[in-house]
């Protein structure tokens, strides 16, 4: 998870976790692996820690949220944010008293955008909403700093389902997709997707070719310098000020805020743009930075009518709000 900040003024932007990462909107305290001696190999997770709310739209002055109520071992149910950067979910301290779930032997390596860290993990027998059911689930536990969330459910368990998130009436399902066509009214956007590589989509910013991904967890979207240095070539603009990033491991980065001309992402179009740059740790890992990147997050998917995320037919469905 992360924060923005600008000087002073607490200017909180959520981030994004695709297989990894994250921009979000709450400082988040380190979570301490258990002592002893390391043991290697750990295993990699990917999460993002965002604020979120309910499945909220987007106003004025709030950025939307997804959350759902998920079952662990069959209690809760748990509300955990809607994450589809994070390769794996996770939840806090209080799930894992109030649920009884055993501690791992070993901790996991969590990657978010800023950096890295090592955290524990709990295993549960199931995680269950809808028709989604994930068993012998690996839990990292991450810092209660959701905003009165649960945790974070992740990519795991996805590649079959159709999730329908309906912003302005507060409603979430996932369930079995049956590749069934497009519904009237909607628009596609199709993606392609990988449990560590997250959802990425093809795009333009402006006059300039992208790679996108998709993330749920993100407040804020996030473009990294190739695509700042791209679009400057074509642009005599000035950056608006900068502020400063905080990953899910507390490592810091700098960002600069810049209004951009444009997406285009198959047939949904956002005009003028107020997004973030930065050349995030995540990216580097995925070694994306030497072409222009994109993390789409809930700024832009926030201000939909509803999202669909079918992943058998690796399309978004997306439905505008009526001005």
């Amino acid at each position: 998870m992360t924060q923005a900040r600008d000087g002073a003024r607490g200017f909180a932007f959520a981030t994004i976790a695709l297989g990894v990462s994250m921009v979000t909107t709450a400082p988040v305290a380190r979570a301490q692996a258990p002592t002893g001696p390391p043991q290697l190999p750990l295993e990699e997770v990917v999460v993002s820690a965002p604020e979120p709310r309910y499945v909220a739209p987007n106003t004025r002055d709030s950025i939307g949220r997804i959350w759902a109520p998920v079952l662990i071992n069959g209690k809760g149910p748990y509300r955990l944010v809607l994450d589809t950067g994070a390769s794996r979910s996770a939840v806090i301290q209080r799930v894992v008293d109030d649920a009884g779930l055993p501690l791992r032997d070993k901790p996991v390596k969590l990657r978010g955008v800023t950096g890295a860290a090592i955290v524990p993990a709990v295993r549960a027998d199931t995680l269950a909403f809808g028709d989604l059911v994930i068993e012998n689930a690996t839990l990292p536990v991450v810092a209660d700093a959701f905003g009165g969330a649960d945790g974070v459910l992740g990519g795991e368990g996805m590649a079959d389902k159709r999730i329908e998130i309906q912003f302005l009436r507060d409603r979430i399902s996932i369930a079995r997709s049956r590749r069934a066509p497009v519904p009237a009214g909607f628009s596609v956007v199709p993606f392609e997707h990988s449990p560590n590589r997250g959802m990425r989509v093809q795009v333009m910013v402006g006059p300039v070719a992208a790679t996108a991904l998709i993330d749920t967890g993100a407040q804020v979207t996030v473009g990294n310098l190739a695509l700042r240095e791209a679009l400057a070539r074509r642009r005599n603009e000035k950056d608006v000020f900068d502020v400063g990033i905080i990953g899910v491991t507390e490592d810091i980065q700098t960002a600069t805020r810049v209004r951009i001309p444009g997406i285009v992402a198959g047939e949904l179009i956002v005009r003028n743009a107020e997004i973030l740059f930065s050349d995030l740790h995540i990216l580097d890992h995925w070694r994306l930075n030497s072409k222009p990147v994109l993390i789409i997050g809930m700024d832009v998917l926030g201000s939909l009518d509803t999202l669909v995320i079918d992943y058998r037919r690796n399309e978004l469905q997306v439905k505008t709000r009526r001005l």
